[in-house]
């Protein structure tokens, strides 16, 4: 799978997005911090995910971003798919001319494959994410590192009808 760094880190600053936008529009130089990403590469990001209609930006004081819908309406596909990631397993991305300019022998099953990613990715929303306690528990570690205090983290519970374990 050729999923790189910028769908990944495409999709780590949006579930850091979701998981925060409650609080008002959330600054990249937040999600920054937390998720340890390059401003600028966030910038860039956040250019390819506007033009997209997944987010939408809030200028003057106190702007930064927000999901341009409801986080269990916005899948991970269209995220990678902003950001013009390939999940192309393929290695002749998907032109058939993998041998010789011919089909080789797995074109079609590596082809097949590429297709059950996109559709498993189609199928889980930054909401599902959200509601998962493994998701609830790294982000309260990475609120705590970056306002260096216990009291002053995003109370993820919320997001949820369950209790944390």
């Amino acid at each position: 799978m050729k999923l790189t760094t910028k769908g990944r880190y495409a999709v780590t600053a949006m579930l850091d997005l979701a998981l925060h936008g409650d609080q008002g529009p959330v600054s990249l130089a937040d999600i920054s911090s937390r998720q340890e990403i390059s401003l600028s590469y966030l910038e860039q990001l956040f250019s390819r995910l506007r033009r997209q209609k997944l987010v939408v930006s809030i200028r003057g004081p106190g702007g930064g971003y927000r999901l341009s819908r409801d986080a269990d309406r916005v899948y991970i596909a269209e995220v990678v798919d902003a950001v013009s990631e390939s999940l192309d397993t393929t290695r002749c991305g998907n032109k058939g001319d993998c041998q010789n300019g011919e089909k080789c022998l797995t074109h079609h099953l590596w082809s097949d494959l590429s297709d059950q990613i996109h559709q498993f990715l189609s199928e889980i929303s930054l909401g599902d994410l959200m509601k998962k306690r493994e998701i609830r528990q790294v982000a309260d570690r990475q609120n705590r590192r970056q306002d260096g205090k216990d009291s002053e983290t995003i109370n993820t519970d919320r997001l949820t009808d369950q209790a944390p374990a």
